[in-house]
């Protein structure tokens, strides 16, 4: 029945929303409706909506994404230079994950996670 989820996020600028997650996290732009675009890499599919009077301060928006391999991940968004998030870096949790996160422009919190067993 349940297949899989897209997370919605709000953009205040899509050109500079599709620059981050294109340009430096590698996603595929899937579809451009104008204030609605779709973003892909691998099984993660992300939707962003228009949303001009966001301010990033007090934006929630958060996507928590599962990996199978968080050392590589990380390794290649240093490489590219994309800003880890200051209060967490890669990290082993007590819950059980490996985990770091990043803000993208309009400060939704990207957590990527993989289990440590």
């Amino acid at each position: 029945m349940l297949q899989q989820a897209c997370p919605k996020l709000p953009m205040r600028q899509k050109a500079q929303t599709l620059d981050f997650y294109i340009q430096q996290l590698g996603f595929e732009l899937l579809a451009d409706y104008g204030d609605y675009v779709l973003v892909k890499k691998e099984q993660v599919e992300l939707h962003f909506f228009q949303y001009k009077d966001l301010d990033p301060a007090t934006n929630y928006g958060q996507v928590y994404i599962r990996t199978n391999n968080i050392q590589q991940l990380y390794q290649d968004l240093l490489e590219r230079e994309v800003p880890i998030h200051p209060n967490s870096p890669l990290q082993q949790k007590p819950w059980g994950q490996w985990e770091f996160a990043l803000l993208d422009p309009d400060h939704n919190l990207l957590t990527f996670g993989q289990a440590t067993h």
